[in-house]
């Protein structure tokens, strides 16, 4: 697991934030729980509950889910995100907000090794809009800030996520 490191980054930078583990599950098992969509809040602090729209009920590329967040600074929210790459059991992301101009993009990378499964879990924020370019545009002088508080709290969510994985694939537990 990794650590964010200060680089003033930009949000029309377009900064991203990745960390991966070592999984002793093959890739079918991880996929299957990265895929499930309505695990995700169960391993999120931010995430409160997710629900596939348009009558779709498992992951495919154009399928939209919404998401129902909370944070502490941003207060609450609901966002529409669009899968983006489908393909089990290597690879799953979605894009939230527009695919052609999104707010993120979330991706996990899973890669078969030594009889188990690296995982891999990335976000890039920007460009679309989301609560973030409100909070800049506000304090447009601190966007380099905020920005980089942004990414070590996606930061510390990607390996709190990743960790939890590792535990269900491995154990059955969280």
């Amino acid at each position: 697991m990794g650590s964010v490191e200060w680089t003033g980054a930009r949000y029309a930078d377009r900064p991203t934030v990745e960390a991966s583990t070592w999984i002793d599950a093959e890739p079918e098992r991880v996929w299957s729980l990265i895929s499930d969509i309505a695990l995700m809040p169960t391993l999120s602090n931010e995430l409160q509950a997710v629900e596939w729209v348009g009558g779709v009920s498992e992951p495919r590329v154009g399928a939209r889910f919404i998401g129902h967040n909370q944070h502490e600074a941003f207060g609450q929210w609901t966002s529409t995100s669009q899968v983006v790459r489908c393909d089990p059991p290597r690879e799953f992301a979605w894009a939230v907000g527009e695919p052609d101009y999104p707010a993120a993009v979330w991706r996990f990378r899973l890669v078969p090794r030594d009889g188990g499964t690296n995982l891999a879990y990335r976000t890039q924020i920007g460009p679309g809009r989301s609560g973030l370019p409100n909070a800049i545009d506000a304090m447009p002088d601190k966007e380099e800030k905020i920005v980089f508080v942004r990414l070590r709290e996606f930061e510390a969510a990607i390996d709190k996520t990743l960790a939890a994985i590792k535990r269900l694939a491995e154990h059955g537990v969280r």
